[in-house]
Parts: C-alpha cells; structure tokens; sequence
C-alpha cells in the first residue's frame, strides 16, 4: 500500500498557511520531509498536528515572518513559504533551499514570479527577503514548465489582487492536486489549454479537508521491484491514471499487467526485452522513475538507452550501479530522444545500458533519494550481501521503506 506522495504532502502543508481555520491532510506517507516541513511550520507559529495518516495544519496565534536558518538547505520547501507568509505578515525570509544534488535548480523563476506579483525581493548570501503590502495579479511566462515554480505561483497568486495568468505552466498530477486543495479552500483556479492556468485571486481562504492520492514514484519503483527480482509485486493505493506511460513503458518490455480499481500487479515470466527512453515533463516518462528503471535495464535481455531531460546531474548515481557490476556508459551526447535543452553542453544526461548484467555486491554510498531506491533493487539481486550507506535519503522520501522491502522478503539489516 503506497501512501500519498512526498512531491505533494508537503506543498498541501504549505498551503494550509493561507486559511483562515485549520486544514487536514489525509493519506499522509511518514517521511522524513514533513517532519522539516512540519519543524519549519511550527518555527513560524503555526500548529502541526500528526496523528496515524492525518496531518492538520492551524494557525496557534502570532505568524513569525521569518523561517530560522538552521533549516537552510534541508528541503527546498522554504521557497514555497515566501507567498503564504507575505500575505500573512506582508515580508517574509526563508533561508537557502537544498534537496538532492541531481543538477541546478535555481530559485530564479520563483524569485521573478513574486516581483511580477508585486513583491520587492532580494537574494542573499544567506537567504531570501520579501516584501508586500499587497500582491497583484499579472501574467507569468515560465521559460521551463517548472513543477516548484508553478506551485508558488499557485500559492501566492491565489490571495492577490485581480487575475494572474501563468503561461507555461508545469501541469503534473501533484501540482493539478496542489489546485485541487486550494480549490476547496475557496481559491478560484482555471486550467486552460496549451499549459495555462488562470488565477482570479480571493480576499480570504478557509481552511479544507483532502486525501492524498497515491505516490506514483513510489508505485512505479515498487513495481519494478517485483520485475527486476522476477517476482511480482501488487501495489495497492495508486491510481492507474498516474501510470499510464510508465505502465505502457514497462509493458513494451515485456511486461504483462493485471490492473483493477484497488490494485495492480506487473511480471515479467518470459524476460524482459531493451528499451529507449526519454524523460520529460508531464504527461512523459517521468525523471523520477528512470533510476529504478536503469536498473531494470541491467537485467533486460540487450542494449538499453535512457535519456535524462530534466536535471543534468540526474546520472550521479550511475558510478554506484558500475560498482556493483552494472554495465553502464554515459555520454553528454542527447540519445534516445530527440536533442533537449542540454544539447551541445557538458552534461552528461545519457546512459546506454548492457542487459544481462551479473551484479555484485558492494560498499556504496547513496547520492539522493531516487538513487537511493535503486541501490536497493540492485542490491536485492546481486550475488552478494551489499552495505549501503546513505539510507537517509530513502527515509526521507518513501513511506517505511525498511517495513516495506522486510515485507517484500528482502533481508535487512539497519548498523
């Protein structure tokens, strides 16, 4: 049972900020970015409540305007809080964001969007400060449909002055969630064609009550842990439609599916064939998904391409893999896709994969969260026990993970 996702308990988090009553947050995976969300939250004046599955967010009295800076590169979930703590206090400083190292990840657009919307910004060596008496709508053009980008035009468009179109906007499932809760807090939100969303902003909002639906990369992730171990794997809580083109991806491998409303299960009895994949923004294969896939196409039966188009250091964990025996070689050439925006630079975003490959086990270090998954499925299948260290990473972005892969029947052991 896979419970909501990391990418959107936290951004709902956030969004309690603007009601006026207490909002709560059902479905809720126990992960270790809510617990710093959460701390951030409290830091500023605000009550977080966490009971089984169920967060609830309310405002306890004063609002602080300013997140402290030991909670500096921890998340980049402080970016978010710049919106909801102008129009709480009208001026706001959140420390540097951080999160896993998989390229750049500038707070420009963020920082751009706020000054379009009336805020007078300034970044620091330490931070970023804000000020507003009052936001206004206007027209955003993103130049990268960015999923954080969205969400903070999302959450600082929705209280201001008169309408804000947002033009190139990231149209992604938990951002589509995020505009569903702001929704049923009484914010006025329109999603037109072409990558557009329309925000007519509201004096005030109340607090909501939603369900998170079920975390596609961790759905996604467990499936092909099931495939790769040449098991099977039924994944409960995730909805089919937030799988369409990784279910189709892993279909056209070999993969044979059994879904129904409640559940879905992959195997792959007679081998599993190579393939060319390119990452993308929604609705394509998604960035988040190619680790465990990698390694997936490690034991297919050829050659396997995988081209990354999102981040430019996504591939920091292949070295990993290439110690446990995985035949791996990157290029900062643009293969299986056609060219991306980090054609003719020195990325290196493309891996061709040799199927077949007999892993090893290994002492390795886990770079980030999604890597960190796929150090594991390797793991489940080498010849030998593996030390992975950085274990931090998974805890901090996946529902139990250690209860989860005991019940899956791998042997584990936490020094």
């Amino acid at each position: 049972m896979v419970r909501g996702s990391k990418n959107a308990v936290t951004k709902h988090m956030v969004a309690a900020m603007l009601g006026s009553g207490p909002s709560k947050i059902h479905n809720a995976p126990e992960v270790g970015d809510v617990d710093i969300t959460a701390a951030m939250l409290e830091s500023v004046g605000f009550e977080v409540r966490r009971e089984r599955d169920e967060i609830t967010v309310g405002g306890a009295g004063a609002i602080q305007p300013s997140v402290p800076q030991a909670f500096t590169g921890l998340n980049r979930i402080p970016i978010l809080m710049l919106g909801p703590l102008l129009h709480r206090t009208g001026e706001a400083f959140v420390p540097l964001v951080g999160g896993d190292a998989i390229g750049r990840r500038p707070v420009d657009f963020h920082v751009a969007a706020l000054k379009a919307l009336g805020a007078e910004v300034s970044v620091g060596a330490d931070g970023i400060t804000a000020r507003a008496s009052r936001l206004r709508g206007t027209r955003i053009d993103l130049p990268y449909p960015s999923v954080g980008a969205t969400e903070a035009v999302l959450l600082t468009a929705v209280l201001a002055d008169g309408k804000t179109v947002l033009r190139n906007a990231a149209t992604e499932p938990e951002v589509v969630e995020l505009a569903l809760f702001l929704q049923r807090m009484g914010a006025n939100i329109e999603f037109s064609p072409d990558r557009r969303i329309v925000i007519e902003g509201v004096r005030a909002l109340r607090g909501a009550s939603t369900r998170l639906a079920g975390d596609r990369i961790e759905a996604f992730s467990y499936l092909v842990a099931g495939l790769i171990t040449r098991g099977e794997v039924r994944v409960h809580g995730c909805p089919q439609d937030r799988l369409v083109t990784a279910i189709t991806t892993l279909a056209k491998m070999g993969a044979r599916f059994e879904i129904t409303d409640e559940w879905m299960t992959a195997t792959a009895t007679d081998g599993l064939r190579p393939a060319a994949v390119h990452t993308d923004t929604h609705p394509g294969f998604m960035t988040d998904w190619h680790q465990p896939l990698l390694v997936l196409f490690t034991q297919a039966d050829g050659m396997s391409v995988l081209h990354e188009t999102v981040f430019e250091n996504r591939l920091v964990y292949v070295p990993a893999l290439q110690q446990m025996g995985g035949e791996i070689e990157v290029f900062a050439a643009c293969l299986g896709g056609p060219a991306c925006r980090f054609h003719d630079t020195d990325a290196v975003h493309s891996a061709v994969v040799r199927g077949g490959s007999k892993l090893r086990g290994a002492d390795v270090t886990l770079p980030d969260v999604r890597a960190g998954f796929s150090g594991v499925l390797a793991a489940a299948v080498a010849d030998q026990p593996s030390v992975l260290r950085g274990i931090a990473h998974i805890e901090r972005g996946y529902h139990r993970p250690f209860e989860q892969f005991t019940s899956l029947g791998l042997s584990l052991r936490r020094n």
